[in-house]
């Protein structure tokens, strides 16, 4: 994060000599000018376009002479009469394809997919899907096979984000109104409304420059483990997957395959487990619906709130204002999530293995690799963790995907992915601590159950007491 967020730079310092100073002065906009009325650093004045500035909005003025400042500051205004959601989102995808387009921390400028990087990504999506064949009993998911550069996975990706960041930040913008006692708030109705939209516009900025980031170091759609991006469309960034395979010694060709393997698979559960996407961001949502927010700290920023010195607000949200509720209900929500991604990430890590560890003899290296990337994450992930108050990656892969190895040798790759027909039927934290015990645990016999069902719709026998049945089943449900 850039040590002057939100793109504000510190007001010149005095000059040292006469005619120089009073020029550099002018040229910067000067600490007392017009042109510069709320103190930010213009070009050249250590501000957004000053040298080495990283702030999210230097490619917006960076480039500005004078003469546009007019246009600046109009852009500035617009942003902070943002009168839509809690989040400003069209910022947001304004400072994701800025960032992407100036480059990410690996150098690498982001540029249009050609023909055949474009071809090779769906050869490779297309042998994955064959290879899977052997490995689950859950069909292809993959209806086409794409090839996105860094700013179409911005563009694609964005409607998931708001759908993940729009609670948190929703608490945030009432937050701002609770905070003043109720006498006070319609005689502050107008500052409420300045800060309600420098709160959308500040989220915005942080979201945006952090799906910037993240867009450089992504491989496809479903690196974290949710479905980022549109149903049945497997994706591949070829820049991405060449900079993650570069110091890995192994051959281009294999690198793409293993990692295609891995989209397919999750384009697999995703599409023919028509409750998990539901069920995954529901338990996001749920879970940041219970953090609450540091009101002391927010009164703290209310009661000193200066509007010439907007990024109070950027240093909050950076510092992060939000605490899970130390609650039951709140700990089995994390709980819950926690387990669910688990559980995602190592059915998917144990089936790419089982169908690239006969084919590919760099699977075990990848393998590790990708656990490890899986595991720490990135700085990207670390700031949604600051803005929502959660570390969206599985803590238990490798307990989930021995579980899932154990569960295929012990009931087939059928047995095995027979347990994503509910979510009541899948492996809880529990189990995860014992997964010999889960493994062995006797099964309900669900095929008389399926034979009464087709019966009853026949009309050819009698209709099932399902309501007796789902109470009985109830007292084997963990969860």
């Amino acid at each position: 994060m850039s040590d002057t967020p939100f793109g504000f730079g510190l007001p010149p310092e005095e000059p040292e000599d006469g005619d120089e100073g009073k020029k550099k002065d002018q040229q910067s906009g000067g600490e007392q000018g017009p042109a510069n009325p709320f103190g930010f650093g213009l070009p050249g004045a250590g501000g957004f376009g000053g040298p080495g500035a990283d702030n999210p909005l230097a490619a917006m003025f960076g480039s500005l002479n004078p003469t546009d400042l007019g246009a600046a500051f109009q852009q500035l205004g617009q942003m902070l009469s943002y009168e839509g959601g809690p989040v400003n989102w069209d910022m947001a995808k304004q400072i994701a394809r800025q960032t992407v387009s100036q480059g990410t921390s690996d150098g690498v400028k982001d540029a249009s997919v050609g023909p055949a990087e474009r071809t090779a990504v769906q050869e490779a999506v297309r042998l994955a899907d064959l290879w899977l064949d052997d490995a689950t009993s859950l069909p292809s998911g993959s209806g086409t096979a794409v090839a996105w550069s860094r700013a179409e996975w911005v563009e694609a990706t964005l409607p998931a984000w708001q759908e993940l960041v729009d609670p948190v930040a929703e608490r945030v913008g009432a937050a701002m109104g609770d905070v003043l006692p109720e006498e006070m708030q319609a005689m502050a109705g107008p500052l409420i409304g300045m800060m309600r939209s420098m709160g959308g516009a500040m989220f915005g900025t942080q979201i945006g420059q952090a799906v910037g980031v993240l867009a450089g170091e992504v491989v496809g759609s479903t690196d974290i483990g949710l479905p980022l991006g549109p149903a049945g469309k497997a994706a591949l960034l070829p820049v991405n997957v060449e900079a993650f395979g570069k110091d890995l010694g192994v051959p281009k060709d294999e690198v793409r395959l293993y990692l295609a393997l891995r989209e397919a698979a999750h384009q697999r559960l995703f599409a023919h487990v028509p409750w998990l996407r539901s069920h995954l961001f529901g338990a996001v949502d749920g879970y940041a619906r219970g953090i609450k927010v540091d009101t002391a700290k927010l009164e703290d920023v209310v009661g000193q709130f200066d509007p010439q010195n907007p990024e109070q607000l950027q240093d909050a949200l950076q510092q992060g204002m939000f605490q899970p509720e130390d609650t039951p209900e709140q700990k089995a929500a994390l709980a819950r999530l926690e387990t669910a991604l688990a559980l995602v990430e190592g059915w998917v890590d144990a089936v790419v293995h089982a169908a690239a560890k006969p084919r590919l003899s760099s699977a075990d290296a990848l393998r590790e690799t990708l656990r490890r990337r899986r595991a720490t994450g990135g700085p990207a992930e670390q700031t949604f963790a600051t803005l929502i108050g959660l570390e969206l990656r599985p803590r238990r892969l490798r307990d989930a995907s021995r579980l899932w190895a154990s569960l295929t040798d012990a009931r087939g790759v059928d047995g095995r992915d027979a347990l994503w027909a509910h979510p009541d039927m899948l492996p809880t934290a529990t189990d995860l601590d014992d997964p010999d015990g889960f493994v062995h645990r006797e099964q309900l016999d669900f095929s008389e159950l399926d034979k009464m069902l087709g019966e009853a719709a026949s009309g050819s026998g009698e209709k099932p007491n399902l309501k007796k049945d789902t109470e009985d089943d109830k007292g084997d449900d963990t969860e």
